[in-house]
């Protein structure tokens, strides 16, 4: 609740990296976003919230993690893919998949891997979402 009101914290916390997930985050894409509705299944109208909120903050970032994640980049494939584009140093692949097994149709987060994949521009841009951003965001490095 409250997303419309975030970028004051995101103001004040400007040496935060604030990492935005789930259904309100990703239901923002769209500038007519009814917040009532967690996975909406219409087109995206550009401008929305989250969108604002990656492109003129240095430190928000967003997790592409859960089906909200993953719905975000069904529900308008030709947005998803500028969108992947435009935030692509800013977007973090993640997977709440509690499958064992890590594929199949159960799989959110494979499913997920597979719409980033098949979505994204060229492979420079999956690498940056897959991988590289959040090795940079979260400074982990690989040993």
């Amino acid at each position: 609740m409250g997303i419309e009101r975030f970028h004051r914290v995101v103001e004040q916390h400007a040496r935060v990296s604030f990492i935005g997930h789930a259904q309100t985050w990703w239901g923002n894409i769209d500038r007519n976003h009814n917040q009532a509705e967690m996975y909406p299944k219409t087109k995206v109208t550009p401008g929305g919230i989250t969108d604002r909120l990656l492109s003129d903050y240095p430190n928000v970032y967003g997790d592409l993690s859960a089906n909200s994640g993953l719905n975000a980049l069904l529900r308008d494939e030709d947005h998803a893919s500028e969108f992947l584009a435009r935030h692509q140093v800013k977007l973090m692949y993640g997977s709440d998949c509690d499958d064992h097994l890590g594929e199949g149709a159960a799989c959110s987060g494979a499913r997920c891997l597979a719409a980033i994949r098949r979505l994204a521009p060229n492979g420079e841009i999956t690498e940056k979402i897959l991988h590289a951003n959040a090795s940079r965001v979260l400074r982990i490095r690989a040993v």
